[in-house]
């Protein structure tokens, strides 16, 4: 079956919330509503959602939204990508905003959409981020698809939970969420719908909530009017088919991944804030132990929204100028 695309009306944020990124007036004029809210029919008749910022003609970098999360995450960088000349693009793991949730999902089906996605939009070779929960699924594409990722960025990401260093280095949270998972799957999902309804219908009392719970660095960041403006926009669209997604994920980061991050032949860049109270920096020294071929940075008094702040520095990092752009 032949994959189709199309634009959704109405499923975008409004023009006038899609600028640059936080704490500066967009220089490079908004997003176009047509093009935060696209659709792609895949070969087994699921649609895909995702959206593209940056430059239309610029150098790719697919970014993968964190848990939960949608395609106008990355929003926040379309001025530092049109000033860079990237183009990126934000497509949504299953049950997220716009993408039908997929039966049997597991992290490494996902680079099966990607291939697809790149398939028609006619791009061979391109860079990959993720933050937080999208970490997973970056390592996925990198592992299955050295021939076509050129290097995979990793931001505050999460780390296979079967790994016994990760899993006693995660949050108190995280593991008794992913036991009671393990026990209830069913009924999780079947409670999981109130509390998801209720952060879609008040998502900026459950970001004040959230942001009361952090390290001073994240606070300092969710206290900002136009971050916050954006996360609400993000969070309305990862909850819109309520919260199995969310629990999907979590369940997904506590199995087996399906490969080895020692197997993974692409370079990886990674950045995790010393601070981060969502993922603690054990985490990400794990995961850059375990990656044959990884920079890492972690970063003092940084916590875990660090990215926000400095998008632009991943985005040279991931998608430098050609010799012919940089004269």
């Amino acid at each position: 079956m032949p994959v189709v695309r199309w634009r959704v009306a109405g499923a975008g944020p409004p023009a006038d919330r899609c600028g640059g990124g936080p704490g500066r007036r967009s220089e490079a004029g908004p997003v176009r509503r047509e093009a935060s809210a696209q659709v792609l029919r895949l070969p087994d008749d699921r649609a895909l959602g995702f959206a593209e910022y940056g430059a239309p003609d610029g150098r790719p970098l697919l970014f993968f939204h964190g848990t939960p999360g949608a395609r106008l995450t990355a929003r926040f960088a379309h001025e530092a990508a049109v000033r860079r000349r990237i183009r990126i693009v934000a497509p949504e793991r299953p049950g997220y905003g716009l993408s039908d949730i997929q039966p049997g999902r597991a992290i490494a089906r996902w680079p099966d959409d990607i291939a697809a996605l790149a398939d028609s939009l006619g791009l061979e070779r391109f860079a990959l981020a993720g933050v937080s929960g999208g970490a997973p699924y970056v390592a996925a594409c990198a592992h299955r698809m050295p021939q076509r990722v050129r290097v995979a960025g990793i931001v505050s990401g999460v780390g296979p939970l079967d790994d016994p260093i990760i899993a006693a280095a995660s949050s108190g949270a995280q593991r008794r969420m992913l036991a009671v998972l393990g026990r209830a799957p069913r009924a999780v999902r079947s409670l999981a719908a109130l509390p998801a309804a209720l952060v879609r219908r008040f998502p900026l009392r459950a970001l004040e909530l959230v942001a009361s719970l952090q390290p001073a660095p994240d606070r300092a960041i969710l206290a900002r009017a136009e971050v916050r403006a954006a996360l609400v926009d993000d969070l309305r669209q990862a909850l819109r088919q309520g919260g199995r997604a969310v629990l999907d994920d979590l369940m997904l980061f506590g199995q087996p991944w399906g490969f080895r991050l020692e197997d993974i032949a692409v370079p990886v860049e990674l950045w995790h804030g010393e601070a981060d109270a969502q993922v603690p920096v054990a985490v990400g020294r794990r995961v850059a132990h375990r990656l044959p071929h990884c920079r890492a940075r972690f970063i003092p008094d940084a916590a875990h929204l660090w990215l926000f702040e400095h998008c632009d520095e991943v985005l040279a990092t991931l998608c430098p100028p050609e010799p012919s752009m940089a004269m």
